[in-house]
């Protein structure tokens, strides 16, 4: 076998460098590798053709953490592209190209940018990877889902190996299992990455401490930790699972691009409430009408932590771009009803308030040209942001940009069009095809691509730009392109 089946990628880019990543599969033939230390080195190169070395890491990994590699690498340029591979033993990997950030005041013309989520290897090919890794693009950025834990026999093209992963072991091979996939390979040899996740990396619809069988939480916490530490071993990553606390990680960061942007990635599972109304015999998120608790301004998404740490952030940013990466809708989706308006809880619908509180702190600032960035709801959405949301009165305040999935299937058109009907605020919107978006942030604009193809995605599938928007620097909302 060879051990760099897995390919290699790069990620979470600086100034001075990225974090480069791989993991050994080591053969049942070679079972007495398992239990040793490895030797893995790691080179990186100024050209394609691996002619001008540059750095070297020696490293060691072993069973303990999957025999995955991440080199946090220093002393490189900002601003300009590398190559890299590793070696082990007479083995070598491909050969991945990595990106470093300009330097925090080196002004900056243009981010390209592919927005992702949502790939379920079950229901179509990672077609959208083999494009994305076709583009010139700067990052990309993938908010969530990169794997699932489930299946839906409906939508069966290709199946999972396994059952539903609950064990470390199981999670690790789900994730190997995803990325046997050649398109989704050659993705992240091509790109660096941004990252953070949604909930099928653990369970479906899990906040916090819960997930939807009400399983005891510390038998849910040791389900987690083995989730994170499978998350971690499989992507570039600087920090993985809190020795300490292991069921805890930190997955929200920062990053900045010159002058030109901050790029913030969220955290909306690891520290919320519990959801509002739950049903006693099934928890998770569900549809609800006259929900009390979600005029409760104490509960949150974020947690209190990690809102505080982005209110200051977004408070204190000096670039002309403030991108908000997040794993989920932020506009409202509800449907007006005759027995009143209805709210998905598992969304920013089911943490009103905290939405509230959230954009409020955009308007009360002054806060220009703060974009959303989400995905998980399998369809594209274009939005104005609103502390009211759909309210003429409460003025536009920021703008949405929601990615529709790789693969997983999207809403019905009935759905659909009844959600539309009901928030003015949504200015495009649909879930029949598949893909990923691409963003071109300029000083002056930044011009928006959905790009997709009809669902299922096929191995051989052609996209198209399904819709543009513009955001215009200085102007709060977005406009049709």
């Amino acid at each position: 076998m060879d051990p760099f089946s897995l390919g290699v990628a790069s990620g979470q880019p600086q100034a001075d460098g990225v974090v480069l990543w791989t993991r050994l599969r080591i053969s049942e033939a070679d079972a007495a590798l398992k239990s040793q230390a490895l030797s893995v080195l790691c080179e990186v190169f100024a050209d394609a053709a691996l002619r001008q070395p540059v750095r070297q890491w020696r490293l060691q990994t072993d069973a303990s953490r999957g025999h995955s590699v991440h080199v946090v690498t220093t002393g490189l340029q900002p601003g300009r592209p590398y190559w890299y591979r590793f070696v082990c033993g007479n083995a070598r990997s491909p050969v991945g190209r990595a990106r470093t950030a300009p330097g925090p005041n080196d002004p900056v013309d243009r981010l390209r940018i592919a927005l992702a989520s949502c790939q379920h290897y079950e229901q179509g090919a990672f077609s959208a990877h083999r494009e994305m890794a076709q583009r010139d693009l700067d990052l990309v950025l993938f908010v969530g889902d990169y794997i699932y834990e489930s299946s839906n026999p409906q939508y069966l093209l290709r199946p999972h190996l396994g059952g539903v992963p609950k064990l470390l072991d199981e999670y690790r091979e789900r994730h190997a299992q995803y990325k046997s996939d050649a398109d989704l390979r050659a993705c992240h040899a091509a790109h660096t990455w941004l990252m953070t996740w949604d909930d099928h990396e653990v369970v479906n619809d899990y906040a916090n401490d819960l997930d939807r069988n009400y399983t005891d939480a510390p038998v849910f916490l040791r389900r987690r930790a083995a989730a994170y530490q499978a998350y971690f071993e499989h992507m570039p990553l600087r920090l993985g699972p809190d020795p300490v606390n292991p069921s805890q990680m930190r997955i929200h960061d920062r990053m900045a691009w010159g002058r030109l942007a901050d790029v913030w990635t969220l955290d909306c599972r690891q520290y919320r409430d519990h959801h509002a109304c739950p049903d006693p015999n099934r928890g998770g998120g569900r549809v609800v009408l006259g929900c009390d608790a979600l005029a409760d301004p104490a509960r949150s998404m974020l947690g209190a932590a990690q809102e505080q740490w982005l209110s200051q952030g977004l408070q204190s940013s000096t670039r002309r771009w403030k991108l908000v990466a997040q794993s989920t809708q932020m506009s409202s989706s509800g449907v007006n009803t005759p027995l009143g308006r209805s709210a998905f809880t598992d969304g920013w619908d089911g943490y009103p308030q905290a939405r509230a509180k959230l954009l409020n702190t955009v308007a009360q600032a002054g806060l220009q040209n703060v974009v959303m960035l989400g995905g998980d709801v399998h369809m594209n959405v274009a939005a104005q942001l609103r502390v009211q949301p759909n309210d003429e009165r409460s003025p536009v305040v920021a703008s949405e940009i929601v990615t529709t999935s790789i693969t997983s299937r999207g809403l019905g058109e009935k759905l659909l069009a009844q959600i539309r009907d009901s928030n003015p605020d949504i200015l495009h919107a649909r879930s029949d095809e598949r893909g990923f978006t691409l963003l071109e942030v300029k000083p002056d604009a930044i011009h928006v691509e959905f790009m997709t193809t009809p669902n299922p995605a096929k191995i051989d599938s052609a996209f198209k730009a399904q819709a543009q928007v513009v955001i215009r620097s200085g102007v709060a909302g977005l406009q049709k392109g």
